[in-house]
């Protein structure tokens, strides 16, 4: 294995879309959501595990799921799991993970990638990303995977690259927010707009140095704990100082101001897995199109549903269609398909009447 990969597997959301399996307490990444036997963040660390080693895997995690993380990941040592005190959004966490490593080994070339995605092609997923690599060793260059649209979908946003060039890599000329309806269907017609997955691919000079061109406060606060890093004193040095920081995404503090960014189409299949509807589609289905996860069924004239209950629990539905049914413990959604995106808000009214314990 290569001693300069590094990966970065971000694992400090929350996944409210899930709820009531995905918790505050217990989020998605650490629930075995296909049912396959293994959670998600456990899948998505033996994908990266193929080609990078254990040691050079961060776990980027927010302080209440460093036990989750232990647990779930074996292989994992204490000083992997980077902690944030404070909810700041993409941009500082992965500036401190980069000067952690940086401080390890000033050769390396990173991936961060988020711990909750589906990927099935665990050998295109190799494949690409060690592509991207070799462009980072080369060049002072960002790299992102790109996925081919299927579909007009106003839930992601988009990368849009110059056409024209026969080469794997293509060069970004911008990236775009969540589209409606109409540009989305316009992005795809054009042909040149790919689904931002969120997989990133740099060299750990070349993030560093684009942090202290475009976010030079970031910069300068992360940086002067770079004596501390991977010691002792860390911990405090990140307590004291964390909380300060921006609360700003990557794609906007660096992506959005980058002028050398290339993206690579990506050859596997991806699903980010957002809501209980992503999860429908990649499981398989009975003949009436009901996909179910842990229960044992009985149904009858029940169709496009979405079940998922404690193992081995029996679920009874009858004229049900095109439905989410999740049973846990002290909770139980049915609630329709077609609706999903609105399960957060029904989040929000189940705290305010019942309170938090249920979030």
């Amino acid at each position: 294995m290569n001693k300069n990969y590094y990966a970065v597997l971000m694992a400090g959301g929350v996944g409210s879309r899930f709820w009531p399996v995905s918790t505050t307490e217990n989020p998605k990444q650490f629930h075995d959501m296909l049912g396959t036997g293994k959670t998600l963040i456990q899948k998505t660390f033996d994908r990266l595990n193929r080609f990078i080693p254990t040691e050079n895997i961060l776990i980027l995690t927010n302080e209440r799921y460093n036990g989750l993380v232990l647990e779930q990941l074996p292989k994992v040592a204490q000083e992997q799991v980077v902690l944030e005190p404070a909810m700041r959004n993409t941009a500082p966490c992965i500036l401190y993970a980069a000067l952690k490593i940086q401080k390890m080994n000033p050769n390396a070339v990173m991936i961060v990638a988020p711990s909750d995605h589906w990927i099935e092609d665990e050998t295109a997923f190799e494949n690409d990303v060690k592509a991207c690599f070799d462009k980072c060793e080369k060049e002072e260059v960002l790299c992102t995977l790109g996925i081919q649209p299927t579909f007009p979908n106003t839930g992601f946003g988009y990368i849009e690259f110059e056409k024209g060039s026969s080469e794997k890599l293509k060069k970004v000329s911008q990236f775009r927010e969540k589209p409606n309806y109409e540009s989305a269907k316009e992005f795809l017609a054009q042909g040149n707009f790919l689904w931002n997955a969120g997989i990133f691919m740099w060299g750990v000079n070349t993030i560093v140095n684009a942090f202290k061109k475009h976010q030079p406060d970031q910069h300068q606060l992360f940086s002067e704990g770079i004596s501390c890093y991977n010691t002792g004193e860390e911990s405090a040095f990140i307590q004291e100082n964390y909380a300060k920081a921006e609360n700003i995404s990557i794609d906007y503090a660096i992506l959005e101001q980058s002028k050398s960014i290339y993206t690579l189409p990506a050859t596997f299949d991806w699903n980010d897995l957002g809501t209980w509807g992503a999860l429908y589609d990649k499981l398989d289905k009975d003949d009436m199109g009901n996909a179910v996860v842990n229960a044992k069924t009985l149904l009858e004239n029940s169709k496009g549903n979405m079940i998922r209950s404690p193992k081995d629990k029996i679920v009874v539905i009858e004229g049900l269609e095109d439905y989410i049914v999740v049973d846990k413990e002290n909770v139980l959604l049915i609630y329709p398909k077609a609706k999903q995106q609105d399960i957060k808000k029904v989040l929000a009214g189940v705290k305010d009447k019942f309170g938090d314990q249920f979030a």
